[in-house]
């Protein structure tokens, strides 16, 4: 399915978020904090432009997502950025490979979210970071209403109009509304064994930041 909306994916994102992604997205940087000398390990990153402000900024980061076509199209626009093909639930790299590890959008489009959690605490070194961006549940009841309408409503016919894969878009759709709201999530990621989980509520809620901390033993 990925494979399928690769080459327009990030101007999808663009439109259906109203531009906010890009602000969404340097504040998921700013959270991270990596510094030079540190590695990054940008999970489900897709066509790698989440893990393009760290490479500008001269931090190791490894591009990794399961989708062959959304590598492919990465690769071609960023061959400085290191990308690798692997499956979230069980990771290609060895045990405290990373400073941080973050995921964005991309987790309630794993298969098993709570082992994609440990798999990213296995790989992260004791003391390292976790941040996860993911739509999640707006704040305001009568807003969270407006929006699931425009879910389910607008974004489909929008998607047939920018998109090769429409029906991906009518699954995005539907995994969003049923993700679990921000204490839901931050649940997952203390019981996958990270501590000091916090998130933050991006416009009113549509998206939530969560950072966490790997114990140090």
């Amino acid at each position: 399915m990925f494979d399928d909306v690769a080459a327009r994916y990030d101007v999808m994102n663009d439109v259906l978020s109203l531009g906010q992604t890009r602000r969404w997205r340097k504040i998921v940087v700013d959270a991270v904090g990596a510094k030079r000398g540190q590695r990054v390990l940008d999970l489900a990153a897709g066509t790698g432009t989440s893990s393009e402000p760290y490479a500008d900024a001269g931090i190791g980061v490894v591009a990794c997502d399961f989708s062959q076509g959304m590598l492919n199209v990465g690769k071609r626009r960023r061959p400085d950025i290191d990308f690798v093909a692997g499956d979230a639930t069980n990771l290609p790299f060895a045990d405290d490979s990373f400073d941080a590890s973050t995921i964005s959008y991309g987790l309630r489009n794993v298969s098993d979210p709570k082992r994609a959690l440990a798999e990213m605490l296995r790989v992260t070194k004791p003391g390292g970071t976790l941040v996860i961006a993911e739509f999640s549940h707006p704040t305001f009841a009568p807003f969270r209403t407006v929006y699931t309408e425009y879910l389910m409503r607008a974004l489909p016919p929008v998607a047939k109009k920018l998109s090769s894969n429409p029906t991906a878009y009518v699954y995005l759709a539907e995994s969003i509304r049923a993700w679990p709201n921000q204490d839901g999530l931050a649940a997952w990621i203390e019981e996958a064994g990270w501590e000091s989980c916090r998130y933050r509520n991006l416009s009113g809620g549509i998206v939530a930041v969560h950072r966490a901390t790997k114990p140090l033993a």
